[in-house]
């Protein structure tokens, strides 16, 4: 198998049920579950152990399609009740996989629950409504502060054992009526409230994101296609065991603040085999905001992303600005970033949000970086509190560029040094400035790293 893991073959024995069986629910038939998918093997054993660690739905052999529940794909008919029931049957069941044929769907929410795979055959069309009441609030979190807003397009709450799956595609264009909005300000001035009386809706107005698992566990995103998001693209929050493989995101700058992944708060999660586009940052990672964020004080850690083609603008890796629980364990290897990425990785915050940034490692990056390869902030949007972020260790190794402004654009405080910062076996070539910027680092390390093809010393 040519070095590889391969979790892929295994899924596909999990899902073939949703294109393999009649259209009505079948009898129960005990299915494998999928434990591993096709990933290289990684650099770092540790990075490894998460892969084969973070665990993957298995679904029952039945069947529900949603035209039995009286779903009409003629691109004009709400489907929110029908899908629903499609939903709702399959769980009641005990599980199994609702199947959306080909076709165009118009539909409110999508909720999904304990045990149900949503697949979305080829040439399946979600469009998303324009009639907000389609939407209705949930809980979420709104840029690292919980609050209570209207539904992302596809949501679950505190489920089990969950996919959307499929070759369809998921159309967010017409929630533009409504999906609008970023009243961060109004959001803070909320936070000594319950978050179930921090009601957007009436009060404010901010955007909601596109498919977000909330407090899960065992999720699957697979094969699936976002077009014309509004907000970031996919969102799992709190959750455990998240598995995003073979997804493709929107790049398009018709909207602004579309990351095409944002953990938040998560452990053991797997991004792989993607072509993550975003008009901002492509896997952003994230942990909770200021006060809220301590008041909840969850990490996200134990991530893997792996064999991910990148054309977002901003960071291909970033870690926060939200990420006052902290981040920890990051693994990325094997990222091709195309366009114009700003930042290979990029890690932000500040003493108002505190938190940390630590164990990052890079491996095998490669492309066009227009402002740095590596740049770290303590100090983003100027903003100052009493929480001092901590950051380091981090490494990138077995990378290049054929442009990028400058190498490094690392600083950390006087009171908070970043500990370790180390490059090896690296080729920069097309760099504008061979001067790099580097306050308040420990430990800076170059082992065989070249820039315009002269060896870099630390």
């Amino acid at each position: 198998m040519d070095g590889r893991i391969n979790r892929r073959l295994l899924l596909k024995s999990t899902l073939v049920a949703a294109v393999g069986t009649p259209l009505l629910a079948q009898a129960a038939v005990a299915v494998p579950k999928a434990r591993v998918q096709a990933v290289p093997t990684l650099p770092w054993p540790e990075a490894n152990e998460i892969v084969k660690n973070t665990k993957l739905p298995s679904f029952p052999d039945k069947n529900f399609n949603v035209m039995q529940y009286g779903a009409k794909n003629d691109g004009k008919t709400d489907n929110t009740d029908a899908f629903r029931k499609a939903i709702g049957a399959c769980n009641e069941a005990g599980g199994g996989h609702v199947i959306v044929p080909s076709g165009t769907y118009v539909t409110g929410a999508v909720h999904l629950l304990s045990n149900v795979d949503f697949h979305l055959e080829a040439g399946a069309v979600l469009k998303f409504s324009g009639d907000a009441s389609k939407f209705p609030v949930v809980l979420t979190r709104y840029e690292g502060i919980e609050c209570m807003n209207r539904s992302p397009m596809v949501y679950a709450y505190k489920q089990t054992n969950i996919a959307i799956t499929g070759k369809g595609t998921l159309d967010a264009g017409a929630t533009g009526s409504w999906n609008k909005g970023s009243d961060r300000k109004w959001l803070e001035g909320q936070v000594s409230k319950p978050p179930q009386q921090r009601v957007v809706p009436g009060n404010a107005q901010m955007r909601s994101t596109f498919v977000e698992p909330y407090s899960c566990d065992t999720v699957l995103i697979q094969g699936i296609t976002l077009k014309n998001p509004k907000f970031w693209q996919i969102h799992p929050t709190l959750c455990k065991n998240v598995t995003v493989d073979d997804v493709h995101t929107d790049p398009s700058t018709a909207s602004s603040n579309t990351d095409a992944c944002d953990p938040e708060s998560c452990d053991h999660v797997v991004i792989s085999n993607s072509d993550l586009g975003a008009h901002d940052d492509n896997v952003a990672i994230k942990s909770g905001r200021d006060e809220d964020g301590r008041r909840i004080n969850v990490p996200c850690q134990n991530l893997v992303v792996v064999n991910c083609r990148m054309n977002g603008n901003w960071g291909a890796i970033t870690c926060g600005s939200e990420q006052t629980g902290g981040i920890r364990n990051v693994y990325a290897y094997k990222l091709n970033c195309v366009g114009a990425t700003k930042f290979a990785l990029y890690v932000k915050s500040n003493t108002k949000r505190g938190g940390f940034s630590e164990n990052i490692n890079l491996d095998s990056v490669s492309g066009v970086f227009e402002r740095s390869i590596i740049y770290v902030t303590t100090t983003y949007n100027s903003q100052t509190g009493n929480y001092v972020p901590k950051f380091g260790p981090f490494t990138l190794s077995n990378s290049s560029c054929t442009k990028a402004s400058k190498v490094l654009d690392v600083s950390g405080l006087s009171n908070s040094h970043v500990k370790g910062l180390a490059l090896s076996n690296c080729k920069f070539t097309g760099v504008g400035s061979t001067s790099n910027t580097v306050k308040n680092v420990d430990g800076l390390k170059f082992t065989n790293v070249t820039v315009n093809g002269k060896p870099v010393q630390a």
